[in-house]
């Protein structure tokens, strides 16, 4: 009796010791913020859950958007044990423990298993396989919650049996509203500016704000009571939320910034190079990017721009971040505004096809190697008319094998230095 007591009292202090995010954890669906495109009534997850009729399901969605709050949710209307797993921690073996447990239920009372994976993108291939055959047989239910893109973190086997959860970033009235029962909970009062600034700095992340409501309250409780939280507090409180993305933010931002460039945006292509670079993106995949874009979108239009995109890339290897973000952002504004041209990117394509087409296409003789001994006697060499030799430093001569001959791949373009080359085309020299 005395250990049922003191062990009730170590939980309750537990408890009023927890974050403030845990302790305002909804009690309900209805306690939700949010994610009302799937929890409104009659929405489809809102329904499966109050039914208790869940089958295996990924939650994916930025961090503090409630993917652990909606799991315990559903651990608290199931009727089957609910089982909680963490990939950062848990190995193969503890997932085998989960799913021979549930066997053995199952078996002896005819109770189902629902298994909560936090952050499953964190397990490899080879853990995500020792899931599949006990979802495949409906041994256990699967929650598994992850801010990754799961169409790139989590086996197709297991998505192909899963159904997929989108859960969105709070807005600033969702985030807000946190804020206010955050307050309510600490007992404490605050100004609309200082809500609004807690709310506004949260990125959409409610566990965020409610990390930085707890410290504002402590700053305020500074002053006595009532407490009562000011702007003051508030700026005081909020460190700016670094900028992070997932592996699908990684694909659509880097998108976001070639297209920019491309498009001639020296402002948005600045923009999104900053954004990769708050996020933490390495530099040194940036500036291949760079170098990428200077032939594929650049081009002969501004031959310059390849030795900018290469020297910026090298500048990155020998002098490093933070400095280096100066010469990204010199080689993004001169890419921006430098003409444009994918004329050598058609050019290798069409090559390249039309080798394919071609096969293994003999050289014609007049180019083959006549260097070594005997190459005369194959007659390799025959008709070869040096260019030197002719005051133009050019003689109309055949150079591709007979199965591409007079095909054209490169077609220069009327933009920057490549109009100068389209003057003389098709000679090399006017």
């Amino acid at each position: 009796m005395a250990d049922d007591l003191f062990t009730a009292a170590a939980e309750q202090r537990l408890q009023s010791r927890s974050p403030l995010a845990a302790r305002l954890r909804p009690r309900n669906l209805d306690d939700v913020v949010g994610q009302r495109h799937l929890l409104a009534p009659g929405r489809p997850l809102r329904s499966l859950i109050e039914t208790d009729r869940l089958s295996s399901v990924i939650f994916w969605g930025p961090p503090g958007t409630g993917k652990t709050s909606l799991a315990r949710l559903v651990a608290d209307t199931t009727e089957k044990v609910f089982e909680e797993l963490s990939a950062v921690t848990a190995s193969v073996k503890d997932v085998r423990e989960v799913i021979a447990t549930a066997r053995h239920r199952l078996g002896e009372r005819d109770t189902g298993t629902i298994l909560f994976l936090d952050e499953v993108h964190r397990f490899n291939k080879a853990q995500q396989d020792t899931l599949l055959p006990a979802v495949e047989e409906g041994l256990i239910v699967l929650i598994g919650a992850t801010t990754e893109n799961p169409h790139f973190e989590v086996n197709p086997p297991l998505m192909s049996r899963s159904t997929l959860f989108r859960l969105q970033a709070l807005d600033d009235s969702d985030v807000a509203e946190l804020v206010r029962r955050g307050l309510e909970i600490e007992g404490a009062s605050a100004d609309d500016d200082a809500i609004v600034h807690l709310a506004g700095r949260a990125g959409g992340d409610g566990r965020h704000a409610l990390t930085s409501t707890e410290v504002a309250v402590a700053l305020a409780s500074g002053r006595g009571r009532p407490i009562h939280v000011t702007l003051a507090d508030a700026e005081a409180a909020v460190d700016a939320k670094a900028v992070r993305y997932g592996r699908d933010g990684h694909y659509d931002v880097i998108s976001a910034f070639i297209k920019s460039i491309r498009g001639s945006d020296p402002n948005a292509g600045l923009y999104w190079l900053a954004r990769m670079l708050e996020a933490g993106e390495d530099a040194r995949f940036i500036a291949r990017r760079l170098v990428i874009l200077a032939s594929e979108d650049v081009g002969m239009a501004d031959p310059q721009s390849l030795l900018i995109a290469d020297a910026a890339a090298r500048a990155v290897e020998f002098v490093g971040l933070p400095e280096a973000q100066l010469n990204l952002a010199q080689a993004v504004v001169h890419l921006a505004r430098a003409p444009k041209s994918n004329s050598v990117t058609t050019a290798i394509f069409a090559a390249r096809a039309a080798a394919r087409e071609a096969g293994a296409g003999e050289v014609p003789v007049h180019l083959r190697d006549a260097h070594y001994k005997g190459a005369a006697s194959l007659g390799h060499g025959d008709g070869y008319r040096y260019p030197h030799n002719d005051e133009r430093g050019w003689v109309e001569q055949e150079y591709l094998p007979e199965e591409v001959a007079g095909q054209t791949f490169y077609e220069p373009s009327a933009h920057g230095f490549e109009s100068r080359l389209r003057e003389r085309w098709p000679y090399p020299n006017p």
